[in-house]
């Protein structure tokens, strides 16, 4: 690791009433990065495109997907990104770190725990925070991943919609697509409680 070619700054943002973390920023500057692809040259790079899982455009400049991993990343460079919202509590993998500091891109990490009923009690305080980073269009391009892309980033996305006053039976329409079977009830009533709480 180039440490003397990065400069890296850490922040922590505390709760107001808690002393426990409730996003920790890693901003990552590294050499200038230069975007401009060569449309003629890639078309052999295309083949080596790939998505992370449940990856889909939410809206301009907004993306979502579950955890990319290394064979991602070239599909990741041709989004341009400018930020990462990550809601796992688990640290961040030193590639996908090492990814982030080449390509200048800051990670925003809420530590959302996922249980058999992750979503019951969802920290408003927590989801009003990662929302104000989605809504801050100076972090577009932004990515929102969990594990899967499912739960946590649904119920992330969900109070996006509801702030886009999207109807409620078209929240849980989108959630239920990414969450496919595995969409439970618990998840779809906390995150209405939340959804009624967002305004």
């Amino acid at each position: 690791m180039k440490e003397d070619s990065y400069n890296t700054k850490l922040s922590l943002n505390q709760q107001p009433a808690r002393s426990h973390q409730m996003c920790r920023t890693i901003e990552e500057y590294a050499p200038a990065v230069d975007h401009h692809v060569d449309m003629l040259s890639s078309t052999s790079d295309d083949l080596n495109l790939i998505p992370p899982l449940n990856f889909a455009m939410v809206d301009n400049g907004i993306f979502r997907s579950g955890f990319p991993d290394s064979a991602n990343f070239s599909f990741l460079q041709t989004l341009k990104l400018t930020s990462i919202i990550y809601l796992c509590p688990e640290p961040y993998p030193e590639a996908n770190t090492e990814f982030l500091k080449s390509n200048g891109i800051k990670l925003f990490q809420f530590g959302i725990e996922s249980y058999k009923e992750p979503f019951v009690n969802i920290p408003e305080d927590t989801i009003r925070e990662a929302l104000k980073l989605v809504l801050d269009v100076r972090n577009h391009p932004v990515l929102i991943h969990c594990n899967r892309g499912k739960h946590r980033t649904g119920c992330l996305v969900g109070c996006l919609r509801k702030l886009q006053r999207w109807c409620l039976s078209s929240v849980f329409d989108e959630y239920q697509r990414f969450a496919a079977a595995k969409a439970r009830v618990s998840d779809q009533s906390g995150e209405c409680s939340v959804l009624h709480r967002i305004n």
